[in-house]
């Protein structure tokens, strides 16, 4: 636990803020302060509420001279605790809210740490184009976080991670300094990428307080089926197949296990069986192109030859937008589906996609060895081998055995992933879950480099101190 804040720090953090700028009654702090899963609760002595740079900038300067750390939050969306702070000042963006600018010649759309994905989404709708960063937290996600954290999502296999999605930056370093980045540039080979530096970096090095998002073109079709097949090695085959036939035009190939579409259909309001049968593993397949028609009738020929070469068991193809939104719901409330069946160890691996079937079996095995009778939900994000590898108590047995035994299987699993020349982290990042766990993966060489960064520009350790090295 971060130790007390001095009073006069308090005081100085009040004045600069001024009257609605910051906030220490308990009821406003406690959504706060609370992980959406339950797992990560913490305490802070002082809420800052900054509307402008000019303020965040002012909080961490002052939090830098006195050496008082901070932990920065944007949606509490985040799933490794890192934005919970344990008695540390904390920074809230939710006041950052401005959508500064937008230029359809440029494709790029400046908006602030506090907006929201959705609203990324709408704003660039108005401007008949789209921000492909898909994930089911849209409506609480915000830019500061998905920046912070490098956040993946579903159309990773054609557009990339956030990383590849953000032009420029504005920042405030660990010493309160104000660095502005917010380029549009395409090319811009002038040194260190500093706005790369921060990208993925939890907070650590600097408050990320407004980013140029790329922009893309608006698809003129769309189409988006549920195939029910047997094993992931089919679906590996699919996906090749997919991106083949398609020449690229794969927007999403998402992967789930029949036990994960049973937990939406029992917990999750109006979600209803995909397909007439049941099937041991299910694919979500999108495609998109800039040509009318051209994506359903891609998806038309892509699924007459995986029936007819035996790896497709069944599939239905969306013919509305509201059919297309309800498959994409089973997929993204997979998660949630969980949260009733108890105790849960969960991963966010990645392997090469060409190993992704050998890791669900070799991880399977391993987990029916170790915890006997326990349930596996396997989901994720096929395209770019990033799995969702969650094993949860036995149906109807008591959490608390199952939850003691988690950070021995946990390494199990990631003993395996790195086997495979996996990452323990895909898309959550390591916050205070996984920052002393990543430790055993990395070579001394690349945990001092990292570590090097950071006292170079957080010589106090005072920006998220618990995470990262």
């Amino acid at each position: 636990m971060t130790a007390p804040v001095p009073a006069d720090v308090l005081s100085r953090l009040k004045a600069v803020l001024g009257e609605g700028g910051w906030s220490q009654d308990p009821q406003r702090l406690a959504p706060k302060l609370l992980e959406w899963r339950d797992r990560w609760s913490g305490e802070t002595p002082f809420l800052a509420l900054p509307k402008a740079t000019a303020d965040v900038a002012a909080v961490v300067g002052i939090c830098f001279e006195s050496g008082t750390p901070i932990t920065t939050q944007g949606g509490n969306t985040g799933l490794v605790g890192g934005q919970i702070p344990q008695g540390e000042v904390l920074l809230s963006t939710e006041r950052l809210r401005a959508i500064r600018e937008s230029d359809a010649f440029d494709d790029v759309l400046v908006a602030e740490a506090g907006v929201t994905l959705s609203a990324v989404h709408e704003a660039a709708a108005a401007m008949t184009r789209r921000f492909p960063l898909g994930l089911a937290s849209e409506g609480s996600a915000t830019v500061g976080g998905f920046v912070s954290t490098n956040a993946g999502g579903t159309q990773v296999l054609r557009y990339g991670m956030t990383r590849n999605l953000v032009l420029g930056l504005e920042a405030v370093l660990p010493n309160g300094e104000v660095w502005n980045g917010l380029k549009r540039l395409r090319k811009d080979n002038t040194g260190y990428d500093l706005k790369q530096l921060l990208i993925g970096a939890e907070g650590t090095l600097g408050v990320v307080t407004a980013a140029a998002l790329k922009l893309f073109p608006v698809m003129a079709s769309r189409s988006v089926a549920m195939i029910g097949l047997e094993s992931p090695e089919a679906a590996l085959k699919l996906l090749v197949r997919a991106k083949d036939e398609t020449g690229g035009a794969v927007e999403a190939f998402e992967l789930m296990g029949r036990l994960g579409v049973e937990f939406a259909l029992k917990n999750i309001a109006a979600t209803r069986d995909p397909l007439a049968g049941v099937h041991p593993w299910y694919v979500l397949a999108e495609f998109s192109s800039g040509e009318p028609g051209s994506a359903e009738a891609s998806m038309e020929r892509f699924l007459a030859s995986g029936l007819e070469d035996r790896l497709i068991a069944d599939a239905v193809v969306a013919q509305t937008d509201t059919q297309a939104k309800a498959l994409w719901a089973i997929r993204e409330n997979q998660s949630p589906a969980q949260k009733p069946e108890g105790a849960t160890w969960k991963h966010d691996i990645s392997v090469p996609v060409s190993r992704v079937a050998d890791f669900l079996r070799e991880a399977t095995a391993a987990m029916e060895a170790f915890a006997p009778g326990s349930r596996i939900a396997a989901f994720g994000h096929m395209g770019d081998g990033n799995i969702h590898y969650d094993v949860l108590r036995g149906d109807g047995a008591p959490d608390a055995p199952h939850a003691a035994k988690r950070d021995a299987g946990s390494r199990i699993v990631h003993d395996i992933v790195a086997s495979m020349g996996g990452s323990i982290s895909a898309e959550h990042g390591l916050g205070s879950m996984k920052t002393e766990e990543a430790r055993r993966y990395k070579s001394p060489v690349e945990v001092e480099a990292l570590s090097a960064i950071r006292r170079a520009l957080d010589p106090k350790r005072i920006m998220n101190p618990r995470v990262l090295f």
